[in-house]
Formats: C-alpha cells, sequence, structure tokens
C-alpha cells in the first residue's frame, strides 16, 4: 500500500507534536516546486530535544513502511534534515530557524493547519 504525502506529513506533524515540538509548520510547496510537496519546520531548544524530535520522526514514519531518503545532521547539529522524497523535515535551534528563516525563503508555500492533513 503506497502512502500518501498528506499522511507522511500528518505523522511526522503528530510525532514532532508528541516530543513538544515547538513552532511546528507545515508548508504546502506541492505547487511552487518539485522537489517535494511538503516541509515540516519545527524548533527545538536544545540538543537532546532535537534528537528526540528526529528519532520520533524516523520511528513513526519507519511504521508506515517509509524509510528516510536522505538525513542530514545530528544530535550535535542545530539544523537536521530528514528528507523523504515527499516531505522534508527541518528541526532548528531558535537561533538557526531565524537566521534561515525558511518561513520567509518560502513564503509562497501554504501554511497549512494540522486539520487540513486528515
Amino acid at each position: 500500500m503506497e502512502i500518501s504525502a498528506k499522511e507522511m506529513a500528518k505523522s511526522a506533524y503528530e510525532a514532532l507534536a508528541d516530543k513538544k515540538a515547538r513552532d511546528v509548520k507545515i508548508l504546502d510547496i506541492s505547487e511552487i516546486s518539485p522537489i517535494a510537496d511538503y516541509f515540516l519546520v519545527a524548533s527545538g531548544e536544545n540538543p537532546a530535544k532535537r534528537s528526540a524530535m528526529t528519532d520520533a520522526v524516523e520511528e513513526a514514519l519507519g511504521r508506515l513502511g517509509c524509510s528516510g531518503m536522505r538525513k542530514e545532521g545530528d544530535h550535535r547539529s542545530t539544523w537536521i534534515l530528514l528528507d523523504y522524497k515527499e516531505i522534508i523535515v527541518h528541526i532548528f535551534s531558535d537561533e538557526d530557524r531565524e537566521f534561515y528563516d525558511l518561513e520567509r525563503v518560502w513564503r509562497d508555500a501554504k501554511i497549512l493547519s494540522p486539520e487540513e492533513l486528515t
């Protein structure tokens, strides 16, 4: 059974929310970029928190049968990227999130509420 990008994004969002990720944004980039359908952007205040968030997303998507195409960063990183082809999850420190400001860079994306993924 093929898992939709929307289901993947919903599962990743729930995993981040379960780990108390801060300010999780779901950006629908499907109409403006061929690289993915959704970006999820979240903040974690310390390395342990960001690592737990990463593990939770990997576990949740693994249960759906999704394997990550690429992972950039580790428990010491201030920006961890999980690329699942259809969705890309960005987990930032507060400082890096403010500096890179993906929400501004991708301002043409539609920001979705979690309810819009159901």
